[in-house]
């Protein structure tokens, strides 16, 4: 088994192919296989090295490992070779039409209630034709000849058995008027050449895979080679679609807003899996119950707060050997488990281990109003050393005392300790802050 992921750097990777790279890296460690890197880049003007450079960096802070890595802008010999190979067996022509004139076709088929299908008026030119466009200076196209009476069957993985017949298809474009191959090409002879088997991808891709799968048998292949499954795009929360979003939702967006590589996995690992919505702190744990069957044949919704409340629970679930390299990354080098412990409940993101270490750990300035009850607050305060028992003996002293109970009793001592209205148990933070900090904050010092 050999999975591949292909693709084209011309931007950074968002949400929703970041979902089609997960589910092919999953069936390829789920099943002990080979998992490749791709790069796309024979669209020469749209592809750039900074997108190519990002898409190594994503992958990396995912965890995401593979075997190989190519570049078909490397391999553009190879799809030469299969373009003469197509040529000298008939079924690669040149066309001569403008890109005007292929769109004004397009419109007279439509207006005419006819379905958009390229003429073949290529075909018919006569060999004084072709030496007329050529010395006018025109450069051709080059057209895939479909076998148009055929009918185009395979078994999808997520839908079944799919049928299309080839006459409804235009002949595909697999060379630009400058000689480089269009995806249609070097897609499919590198997955021949690749060893490939199988190809998890969009469901918008379904069409291109019946056009590719005559490709493949002209090339020597056969589309009983692989295993395709067309999973569903990603909506938005409301059904909707989601490029108009992207922008906001790339892998590299989603990296600066905090969110943890994990919760990322175990999310879009989970979206359109009606038997799965747990919360994975490994990959390993997901992969235990990952299989490809049963994920569901509708569009799943891509909901960036879901994804952030998964984010949150990563971290309530995630243990302490899990969490400190990437503590450590952020600088927090100092906290111990039974720190970490005592804060993960209260953390939305890890960047909110800052303010909780700070309390504890550095200078704060307390919030104090009432400075009579912090006085008798700190005449009170119990004998050390101080344990999670620490704060119900201190606050039931200060009950008998003074008299309040429920929030007049507790709100003044945790925006005295702490400068917040809310966070972490005071009986368990407490014993962090100790009795030095915890005598200042009650005289309304920094410390």
């Amino acid at each position: 088994m050999k999975l591949r992921f292909a693709p084209s750097p011309t931007g950074y990777l968002h949400v929703g192919n970041a979902r089609t790279l997960l589910l092919n890296w999953f069936q390829a460690k789920k099943n002990n296989a080979e998992f490749v890197l791709r790069f796309d880049d024979t669209d020469q003007e749209r592809s750039e090295d900074k997108y190519v450079d990002q898409i190594r960096t994503d992958l990396h802070w995912l965890g995401i490992d593979y075997s190989n890595e190519l570049k078909q802008s490397d391999r553009l010999d190879l799809y030469a070779r299969a373009a003469k190979t197509l040529k000298d067996s008939g079924r690669l022509y040149p066309c001569y039409e403008t890109k005007n004139e292929l769109d004004f076709k397009r419109k007279r088929q439509l207006s005419q209630g006819r379905p958009p299908v390229y003429d073949r008026a290529a075909l018919r030119l006569s060999q004084e034709e072709i030496k007329e466009f050529e010395a006018e200076g025109s450069t051709p196209h080059w057209r895939f000849k479909l076998d148009q009476e055929a009918s185009i069957t395979w078994e999808d993985a997520a839908h079944g058995t799919l049928t299309f017949e080839a006459k409804h298809f235009s002949d595909p474009i697999l060379l630009r008027e400058n000689g480089a191959p269009v995806y249609t090409l070097s897609g499919v002879v590198d997955d021949l050449d690749m060893g490939i088997t199988h190809i998890i991808r969009g469901d918008d891709h379904i069409s291109n895979t019946a056009i590719q799968i005559q490709l493949m048998e002209a090339l020597g292949g056969s589309g009983n080679d692989f295993i395709f499954a067309h999973m569903p795009l990603l909506t938005g929360s409301d059904g909707g679609g989601l490029s108009k979003r992207l922008g906001s939702l790339g892998l590299k967006d989603l990296k600066e807003q905090q969110v943890e590589p994990m919760s990322i996995l175990s999310y879009l690992g989970t979206l359109g899996n009606s038997s799965d919505a747990e919360t994975y702190t490994s990959t390993e744990a997901f992969l235990e119950k990952f299989d490809l069957k049963n994920f569901g044949k509708s569009a799943p919704k891509f909901s960036m707060e879901d994804l952030e409340r998964t984010n949150e629970k990563f971290l309530q679930l995630v243990s302490f050997d899990q969490i400190k390299e990437r503590l450590n990354q952020l600088g927090f080098t100092n906290i111990t488990p039974e720190f970490w412990l005592t804060i993960q409940g209260n953390l939305k993101y890890l960047t909110d281990v800052k303010e909780l270490y700070d309390i504890c750990y550095n200078n704060i300035t307390p919030h104090v109003e009432d400075q009579d009850y912090m006085a008798t607050a700190l005449n009170l305060l119990p004998e050390t050393p101080w344990t999670t028992d620490t704060w119900k003996e201190w606050t039931c002293a200060l009950k008998e005392k003074t008299g309040r109970k429920g929030r007049e009793l507790f709100m003044p001592l945790r925006q005295a300790l702490t400068a917040a209205n809310h966070g972490p148990e005071m009986k368990n933070i407490l014993p962090f802050i100790g009795p030095e900090k915890t005598m200042k904050r009650l005289k309304g010092e920094t410390a």
